[in-house]
């Protein structure tokens, strides 16, 4: 869109911008909405809207009626989808029914951990459970499998559905599946109770997993009470102090914030217990079959031949990296040179300090917010034609004050959706960045439209200051780019079905579009668009981002093979049934694909929350990682700005969701099948010192 045309269209719609007076004059208005705190106007004669435009939800009390509205429209739509005739009407009236129930448990699933009223959060967990349990029920509806069985077995009615019809059609026939269809009356009750327990299992063990543990005071020296949380006569402790300089501080934390939970122990061995009878009870031969079913890796063998692969490729760079890290501890810590688990985050952190001068308090003047979403907000443009536009919420629209709206604009196809930025810190709140689809897109065959993806993008930055904006470490400003990733992948979707949109896809492959993004956040071309000083103007040099991006190259192997021993375990713990404890299945892995101690009396697997979201699929991250690493070098290293293979990128990747088989995406952007040993080898060669520049020359 020329500067002309995009003036036009924001004199048009001058009613939907919202203009903020800017306090560098060279912040864009995007830029200018995260670097100046929100003016909030004050109406007392206007009605709240309710949370994301959802009138029922002015109170907690409308998730009520929210809810029962939905239970009645799901009703109505199961009757229509057993009585009409099979063919695409069916797969529509099935995607109308999940696009009703996710509405309302999708905004539930948000607000039950993001809200800061508790009053509001206990509503929603109340709503998650009940649409849960419907869900549960109608993917063990006989009837409603009896319509969709009609459709799959006619071969005349599924060779005349489009491909993506026919995907989700399959798609939703697997959802049945796998929750026991077909089983006898019995069977399938007894499925439906699993899913019931493990739905409380999960929600135990999750909130389980971030108590904090506590020890009396008296049992640690006196000047280190300070380091924790004082508690009477007990000390808190909530996490592992990983970056803490003491070594005595990061032991102690590591030693008491992982000592073993009876009941969560309990729970985890249950959970997994559950999760093996239910997919043994609906035909897999584990837990972890059943959930890699549709995925890149297909199965738990290749998964496992992966991480396996990658161990022994990086075996030698692994063993160099643990040697510098006891060097380093040698000089900090003669009387005590052991390397433990609790010395790795902290010592890996110092070698790149000390190698490369990366203090991040000299990169996050460069790093506002603003200048890092304007950054974004040009990035965009450049590769898809697409604008972000800071939009005033209405009353009630948003749950705090300071959430940011924007409006996700192309040059020629206009809004193509909404995401909120729930971006600081406040009581309460998950401290982990996380993106949370609200509603999926969709068109509807009802209204003739096509239904706005909304998604939350939800980070946890300090507020800005009467002197500052909020300004970014580097890591937090890949972190943005990360979630953006996500945000954008919604958003550039233009999936029929909801069913399938955006990042309802493969997890392995979910994870592509957000790693991708990292890699721009930390390429000069990129980064010199944006980066410039908050108070000078001046930019960011290039030698500050190229000794960033080398940095991540030290004890990089290290902290790869500290993954894979993650995705090991998870896999392990998915497999067949538990011969032994969990804590001693973690023992095992740990020195098969790690290599640093055990501690005794400490069970890490309790404080594993993603075995619940990402169960038997940890490994994703890493899969991921190689996909995004080959589009990357193939694709984008010699020119990241380029709209063609923008264009091509989301017209292979981004467009499709869920609606395509994961592989055949990856093979429309790289043009060829990777195997596993080209994954593998595209994490290796990160490694290498100066790897874009090889690629480069090897291709000029």
């Amino acid at each position: 869109m020329s500067a002309c045309k995009r003036l036009i269209y924001l004199v048009k719609h001058r009613s939907l911008w919202t203009y903020v007076r800017r306090n560098v004059a060279t912040w864009s208005p995007v830029g200018a909405a995260f670097n100046t705190k929100p003016h909030r106007r004050l109406d007392l004669h206007e009605k709240s809207v309710g949370l994301f435009g959802v009138p029922e939800l002015s109170c907690p009390a409308g998730f009520q009626v929210a809810s029962k509205k939905s239970l009645k429209n799901t009703e109505l739509l199961v009757e229509k989808v057993c009585n009409c005739p099979p063919g695409t009407e069916t797969v529509e009236s099935f995607d109308q029914l999940s696009d009703g129930l996710c509405k309302v448990a999708d905004l539930a699933d948000f607000v039950k951990v993001a809200h800061p009223d508790p009053v509001f959060r206990e509503a929603a967990e109340k709503t998650c459970i009940e649409i849960g349990t419907v869900v549960e029920q109608l993917n063990t509806n006989v009837e409603l499998c009896k319509s969709l069985k009609r459709l799959l077995d006619n071969p005349d009615i599924v060779a005349q559905l489009d491909s993506d019809t026919r995907r989700v059609a399959e798609l939703f026939m697997f959802d049945f599946e796998i929750s026991g269809i077909h089983l006898d009356d019995n069977l399938r009750k007894e499925a439906v109770a699993l899913h019931v327990k493990l739905l409380d299992l999960n929600n135990e063990f999750l909130v389980g997993s971030h108590m904090p543990n506590r020890i009396a005071s008296s049992a640690i020296p006196a000047h280190l009470h300070l380091q924790f949380e004082n508690e009477g006569s007990f000390i808190q402790i909530g996490g592992l102090h990983a970056e803490s300089p003491d070594s005595l501080v990061r032991e102690i934390a590591y030693r008491i914030y992982l000592y073993p939970n009876a009941e969560l122990m309990e729970c985890l061995e249950e959970l997994l217990k559950c999760r093996y009878k239910l997919a043994k009870l609906v035909g897999y031969e584990s837990y972890g079959h059943r959930a890699l079913k549709g995925t890149m890796a297909e199965t738990p063998e290749t998964v496992m031949s992966f991480l396996q692969l990658l161990t022994d490729k990086l075996s030698e760079r692994t063993a160099k990296d643990f040697k510098m890290m006891r060097d380093m501890k040698k000089k900090l810590n003669p009387h005590n040179s052991e390397l433990m688990p609790w010395d790795h985050p902290y010592l890996s952190g110092v070698l790149r300090a000390e190698r490369y001068n990366i203090e991040p308090s000299l990169y996050s003047p460069y790093l506002s917010l603003g200048a890092c979403m304007e950054g974004l907000n040009n990035l965009f443009f450049q590769l898809y034609g697409v604008s972000l536009m800071s939009e005033h919420p209405s009353p009630g629209e948003v749950w705090s004050e300071d959430v940011r709206k924007l409006a996700v604009v192309h040059e020629t196809e206009g809004l193509l959706g909404y995401i909120y930025c729930d971006f600081f810190h406040r009581p309460d709140k998950p401290h982990q960045d996380c993106h949370f689809t609200i509603r999926g897109g969709r068109w509807c065959q009802e209204t003739g439209q096509y239904q706005l993806p909304v998604v939350v993008l939800m980070l946890s930055l300090p507020h800005p200051t009467k002197s500052a904006p909020t300004l970014l470490t580097p890591g937090m400003m890949e972190n943005l780019f990360h979630e953006m990733g996500h945000a954008m992948h919604s958003m550039l979707g233009r999936t029929r079905y909801q069913h399938v949109t955006g990042t309802r896809c493969a997890t392995d492959f979910a994870e592509v579009p957000s790693i991708l993004m990292e890699y721009f956040a930390t390429d000069f071309r990129v980064i010199s668009q944006f980066a410039r000083h908050y108070e000078t103007g001046q930019p960011l040099p290039e030698s500050m981002v190229a000794r960033l991006c080398e940095s991540k190259k030290v004890c990089g192997a290290a902290d790869t093979q500290l993954q894979i021993f993650y995705a090991a375990l998870d896999q392990l713990y998915h497999d067949k049934p538990l011969d032994r404890s969990t804590t001693e299945i973690l023992k095992e892995t740990q020195q098969k694909f790690y290599g640093l101690p055990y501690t005794p009396n400490t069970a890490w697997q309790l404080r594993f929350s993603h075995l619940i979201g990402y169960g038997a699929k940890y490994y994703s991250y890493l899969m991921s990682r190689a996909v995004a690493s080959m589009v990357w070098k193939q694709c984008f290293v010699q020119d990241p700005l380029n709209r063609d293979m923008g264009e091509r990128y989301r017209r292979e990747m981004l467009a499709h969701g869920g609606a395509k088989e994961p592989m055949l995406m990856v093979e429309g952007m790289l043009k060829r099948r990777p195997t596993i040993e080209d994954f593998v080898d595209a994490l290796v060669s990160e490694l290498n010192p100066n790897f874009e520049t090889f690629i480069m020359d090897s291709e000029s």
